[in-house]
Order: C-alpha cells, then sequence, then structure tokens
C-alpha cells in the first residue's frame, strides 16, 4: 500500500481504490491512451477458460484445494517511492529571533533531501515466464519494484506497462517455470456465486477471504475512468490491491480494486476489476507499452423517465446523445444531439455505461453499426470507431534499472481541442499540446508548469499534438528540457532540469 496514499481512507463513507481514489472525468466516449515506448517484449496470449462453474453442486466442505492451487501464484508487491520533502517558506520562520535558535536554513526553500515511502499490495503471476497483474495505483510513481512469492524467492520486477484508466498495470520478474492462476472468462460470472479473495492485507502476510458474487457491471463510482467492477462482499482490505478474486475452480475472475468503507477497513462492499478487462488492457501493454480505446467523439447521458417521456421512448433505456463534436467519427456518420443509441455493433444498450464500454472495446479503424431511436423512430448508421489521442504521460518509469527514459517526468498532456480550449479558456490562434496534470513534486512543477499551460515547443522543435510531445521526450540523453509555453495570456521560454532528479 503506498504510504502517501494511506490517508485516503476516513471514517466516513469513502469509495477508495485501496491504496488511492481514482477520480473518474466525464462522460464523453472517447478515451485516451497512456503511451510508451513500443515493449520490447513479444505479444503474449493469455488461455482463457470459458466454462461456467458448476451451479448445481452441494456447498463445498473446504476450499483448501482451491487455496493450496491458486495461493502460490499470488505476489506481494512492495515499491519504494522517491518523494521530496515539504517546503517551508513561512515567512515567520525568518526571523532573526528563530534564525538564533533553529539556524538559517529553518526558513530556506528548496534543497531538501528525498525521502523514500514504502507500499504495499498484491499481484497474480498469470504467465509461467513472469507476467504479473495488479493495480496501477500499487505501481504508479514507483522507483523500485519487489515481489516476494510464497515460497520465499524475491525478485526485483520491472514494470512493463500501466493504464490508469482502468487501474491495471503489468510487471514482469525474471523467471521461469512460475505456477499460474488460469483465467475465467468474467462475463459468465453470476451474482450469488461464491468466490475467494486472496492478497496481503495490511501487510500480514497472504490471506485467504470467502463471499460471493454481490454484483456486476458496477460504474458510476468515481474511482476509475472505466468502470465495469464485480462487487463481492469477501473481505477485502489495505494491501489487498492487486490481489486475486478468484471462482470455486481456481480460476481468476477479477483484480480486486478498491472497497466502500466508512471506517477504511472492508464493510462487505469490495470492488474487482473483471478479468476479461485486465486480460485485454495486459496483452496490450505487453504488446504496445498502452492501451488503445475507441472513440466516438459525443457526449452522452443516461435516459430518466422525464427524458424518456420528452424524447417520445417507451422505455428509459439507452444512452442519450447530448453533444456530438464537429468532424467527429460520429458527426461524420450522421449521428445528431438527441439521438439515443439502443444498440452498438448488435450489443445491446442499455445506460451510457454500456455504450462508454463497448465504445472503449472496438478497434480503432473499425466500422460498427448503430442503431438510434430519433423522434422515437428506429435508424441505423454505420460509424467508423477512430482513435483519439488523450491525456497521455510524456515519460514513464519503466526501464530496467527503474529510471525514467525520458523527460518531463510526472508532466501529462492531451491534444488542444475545443473541449480544452473552453476548459482553460485557450484562444484559437494558440497550438501545441495543453498540459493536464503536473506531478508537484516533479522538476516540471518546481519551474511552475500547471494543468491549462500549452506546451508550443521543446528544445526548438514545434509541438502540434500531444503525440509530437511524447515523441520529443522519449528516450533522451540530456535531462534538461527547453519548453516554449504559453501560460497566462502569452508565451516564454522555460527550462526543465531533471539531472538532479531522485
Amino acid at each position: 500500500m503506498n504510504a502517501n496514499l494511506a490517508n485516503r481512507f476516513r471514517n466516513r463513507v469513502v469509495v477508495s481504490a485501496l491504496t488511492g481514489a481514482l477520480i473518474a472525468g466525464g462522460a464523453a466516449v472517447a478515451l485516451s491512451q497512456e503511451l510508451g515506448k513500443k515493449s520490447e517484449h513479444p505479444n503474449i496470449t493469455v488461455p482463457l477458460d470459458e466454462n461456467s462453474v458448476a451451479r448445481d453442486s452441494l456447498p463445498r466442505g473446504s476450499y483448501a484445494p482451491i487455496v493450496k492451487q491458486v495461493a502460490p501464484a499470488v505476489v506481494k508487491i512492495e515499491t519504494t517511492t522517491v518523494v521530496k520533502t515539504p517546503e517551508m517558506n513561512a515567512p515567520e520562520f525568518n526571523d532573526p529571533f528563530w534564525n538564533q535558535f533553529f539556524g538559517h536554513q529553518f526558513g530556506l526553500r528548496g534543497n531538501q533531501a528525498p525521502m523514500k515511502q514504502r507500499g504495499i499490495g498484491s499481484g497474480v503471476i498469470v504467465t509461467k515466464d513472469g507476467y504479473i497483474l495488479t493495480n496501477n495505483h500499487v505501481v504508479d510513481g514507483a522507483s523500485e519494484v519487489k515481489v516476494t512469492m510464497t515460497d520465499g524467492r524475491e525478485f526485483t520486477a520491472k514494470v512493463v506497462g500501466r493504464d490508469s484508466k482502468t487501474d491495471i498495470a503489468v510487471v514482469k520478474i525474471p523467471a521461469n517455470d512460475l505456477p499460474t492462476v488460469p483465467l475465467a472468462d468474467s462475463d459468465k460470472v453470476e451474482v450469488g456465486d461464491v468466490v475467494l479473495a486472496i492478497g496481503n492485507p495490511f501487510g500480514v502476510g497472504q490471506t485467504v477471504t470467502k463471499g460471493i458474487v454481490s454484483a456486476k457491471e458496477r460504474s458510476g463510482m468515481g474511482i476509475e475512468d472505466y468502470e465495469d467492477f464485480i462487487q463481492t462482499d469477501a473481505a477485502i482490505n489495505p494491501g489487498n490491491s492487486g490481489g486475486a478474486l478468484v471462482d470455486i475452480d481456481g480460476r481468476l475472475i477479477g483484480i480486486n480494486t478498491a472497497i466502500l468503507s466508512r471506517s477504511g477497513g472492508s464493510q462487505g462492499v469490495g470492488f474487482a476489476v473483471p478479468s476479461d478487462i485486465a486480460r485485454n488492457v495486459m496483452q496490450s501493454l505487453v504488446a504496445y507499452g498502452h492501451v488503445t480505446r475507441g472513440h466516438l467523439g459525443v457526449m452522452i447521458q443516461n435516459v430518466t423517465p422525464e427524458l424518456a417521456d420528452q424524447f417520445k421512448l417507451k422505455n428509459a433505456h439507452g444512452a442519450l446523445i447530448s453533444e456530438v463534436t464537429p468532424e467527429s467519427p460520429a458527426s461524420k456518420a450522421g449521428l445528431q444531439d438527441g439521438d439515443v443509441v439502443v444498440d452498438y455493433d448488435g450489443k445491446k444498450i442499455v445506460d451510457s455505461h454500456h455504450l462508454q464500454m463497448a465504445v472503449a472495446d472496438t478497434k480503432p479503424g473499425t466500422t460498427v453499426p448503430m442503431t438510434v431511436l430519433r423522434n422515437g423512430e428506429k435508424e441505423t448508421y454505420k460509424v467508423t470507431v477512430k482513435q483519439l489521442p488523450g491525456k497521455e504521460q510524456l515519460a514513464s518509469n519503466n526501464s530496467d534499472n527503474g529510471n525514467d527514459s525520458g523527460t518531463l517526468n510526472g508532466v501529462g498532456v492531451a491534444d488542444l481541442d475545443q473541449q480544452a480550449r473552453s476548459q482553460f479558456n485557450i484562444p484559437k490562434n494558440v497550438n501545441g499540446a495543453v498540459i493536464t496534470q503536473v506531478d508537484p513534486s516533479s522538476a516540471s512543477a518546481d519551474v511552475g508548469l500547471k494543468p491549462g499551460d500549452v506546451i508550443q515547443e521543446i528544445n526548438h522543435h514545434p509541438v502540434k499534438s500531444a503525440d509530437d510531445a511524447v515523441n520529443l521526450t522519449s528516450n533522451t540523453s540530456d535531462k534538461k528540457t527547453l519548453l516554449r509555453i504559453w501560460a497566462d495570456g502569452g508565451s516564454h521560454y522555460v527550462v526543465v532540469d531533471e539531472s538532479q532528479a531522485g
């Protein structure tokens, strides 16, 4: 559990990832990619057991055989994260009266020694050659990742890739012939199925808890951008992050991720990322280092009974399009504001969540049929789904030695589209990549970069898109980066120096 996120647990009702919460964005069916360099690893295919569990047998007297089968492949993940100590800049501490007791350094800014924070979580080995599924929030920002198996073996792991949108990450350890947990088809899981949660809660050691599937397709929790959780009452606590949720056949159906709690401990409402999502994300991260998702270019919302009446609908089902982005795939296909999507590529659309997930799972470039209700009448359109360059991390921390292979670490960027211009009040004549996030402990934050600033040039090279920014900051040997930035109504140059970072 990452120490810097542990304080997310409060004595109130919170929905919290097991080491912190990730707040979802709006309801736009457009999801970004988290870009990194193309993986050097070959593509992997994880076998999938599509059979359903037997549901007509008597209750088991013991789950020991299942635990013995699964437990060796559930590992403890310990992380080390280097952070800067807080700056002290209170004017009263510069008073000579205090300096005579504490010294002049008491009121100085900067030059603080880095601090190391330790975190703990869990992971699941899914291939014999050492690929491990865990949560993004377990390894996010870690400078070192250590994996410990139940037989006592320890390995230094490499972070292969991370996807913050689903909170899934893949790490790799240098070993072969490892125990694994087979993956089940999570779509075939049913409410009432018995499940076991295995992980390392509170760092006390590997622990097994039993429960049932309480619900499926939970969304709107504000934890991730793409939520399709399996809910369970199996006890899940801090440290269980990244651990296994398995069925009574010992197959992985989910990666334990979050809890709903008043106290920070388990109260019988836990959430796991379905194995189908985790499997797809993992294969993309291993093959490409990033996840690519489909994009329609629409804003959507659920249909309420009141809206159903106004739009001449027989029931409150479907996803209501509230806005179509000009020149987007949806616009080019003929979709309009006020259309209600009821079918996407042969899949019934019950609400906006179903449409969001269906579009995200569509490979860019694919043409799919969509059925909409317009003025109460059904119409079908063919939409060629595209990829939206979205919020991207400029530099990753996934090299073999744990050091970043690029610059501008901790900075996220996005293409400068109309939504970004409106959000940050950026004029039409300003071009580049808009900054969406800045790690407060980064060198970029030290020079004043902030969300809403626009990167116009990097080392004298013009920046026209988020892709440009990623490419210009990847695999660089010089840790000093010259930026031309538009901010607060004008442009200026800054130098981000990461040569002393970490």
